[in-house]
């Protein structure tokens, strides 16, 4: 299958782009570039032939003869898409419909959508499901949804989208990121000895892996249609979903000698837990293979390989707020995120 990823350079892409390859896929990938700095280590004998393009300015001609669009290059969590979130309407609604209506137009059967379980913002009943009316609390939520409304209405016989509501996302990346909460508190166990919550630590988060996220969608890809065709599915396992507290005391005791406390009730009142029934019944050969506790000890093992120090884990190039405002304060990039000339 000829592929097209959006977002290979990224945490995610740069994981699922080498497993697309090694199972025989035709892997052309598309990013912009932001976050070329953020190397962490050399984890892929693999590498994708990328564009470097925004996804605003993808053309039909870059779409001949590709069969599936993987599409994951957004703006990609809530505090980058406060940072602006007039542009962040710009490239994650208006930019993913478009790209949407081209392959619709180019003749691409497939379209795999890199939704969130951050749709689902505050819920208080129960384990929500794909039928959960969802409630988004950010502008990044918020574009999710209005993605997943404006593509749905594309579907026909020729045209397949399929949209993946991932849980919060941990694990080791060699475009690492330190800005989603497990990665965030594991470093900060290796660095300071330390993890201080700010809040109590109650509020619930579902959990998957980076590499179980890749499994999914390469689940959807070789998928029968008729299984995948429209589809929502929330990615992840139900046995996953934890406490944020319970998550920083899994860290606690893998990173031996961390001093853990915790604050009281904090203004972010995000807080639900998923049922992930329908991918691991529905979706063919999806069964997440990570959990926390293994999550967190793999980045135990990654940081001692790598001797990691605090200046690495402060980086720029880890954290998505901090690179891009770096880049705006630089004037690399101009006013709507394009490259400067």
């Amino acid at each position: 299958m000829q592929v097209l990823v959006t977002g290979t350079e990224g945490y995610l892409g740069s994981l699922l782009a080498p497993l697309l390859m090694e199972r025989g896929h035709d892997v052309t990938g598309v990013d912009t570039g932001y976050y070329k700095v953020g190397w962490l280590y050399n984890g892929t004998d693999l590498t994708a032939k990328t564009l470097n393009k925004d996804i605003r300015h993808i053309e039909l001609e870059d779409l001949a003869e590709i069969d599936a669009i993987v599409h994951m290059a957004e703006l990609s969590n809530d505090p980058t898409g406060q940072l602006s979130p007039t542009i962040t309407y710009d490239i994650n609604h208006k930019g993913s419909v478009r790209l949407a209506e081209l392959a619709k137009q180019a003749g691409v059967r497939r379209f795999v959508y890199m939704s969130s379980c951050s749709v689902y913002g505050v819920a208080t009943e129960g384990d929500v499901t794909e039928e959960t009316p969802v409630n988004p609390q950010t502008a990044y939520a918020e574009c999710k949804t209005f993605v997943e409304r404006d593509v749905t209405k594309m579907a026909d016989d020729n045209f397949s989208p399929t949209f993946m509501r991932n849980a919060t996302a941990f694990g080791a990346s060699p475009r690492m990121r330190f800005d989603i909460v497990l990665n965030n508190l594991a470093g900060l166990a290796w660095t300071t000895k330390e993890i201080r919550m700010t809040s109590d630590g109650t509020p619930w988060r579902p959990l998957v892996h980076a590499l179980d996220i890749a499994k999914s969608i390469i689940c959807a890809l070789e998928a029968p249609r008729d299984i995948v065709h429209n589809q929502i599915f929330n990615v992840g396992d139900t046995a996953n979903n934890y406490q944020v507290k319970e998550i920083a005391e899994i860290i606690a005791d893998i990173f031996t000698g961390c001093q853990l406390s915790f604050g009281d009730n904090g203004a972010d009142n995000r807080s639900y837990r998923v049922s992930f029934e329908k991918i691991n019944t529905q979706l063919p050969g999806f069964k997440c293979e990570w959990d926390a506790r293994r999550g967190a000890q793999q980045l135990f093992d990654l940081f001692s390989q790598i001797d990691m120090d605090k200046d690495v884990f402060q980086s720029r190039g880890f954290t998505r707020l901090k690179q891009l405002e770096y880049l705006i304060r630089t004037q690399q990039i101009d006013k709507d995120f394009f490259w400067s000339k």
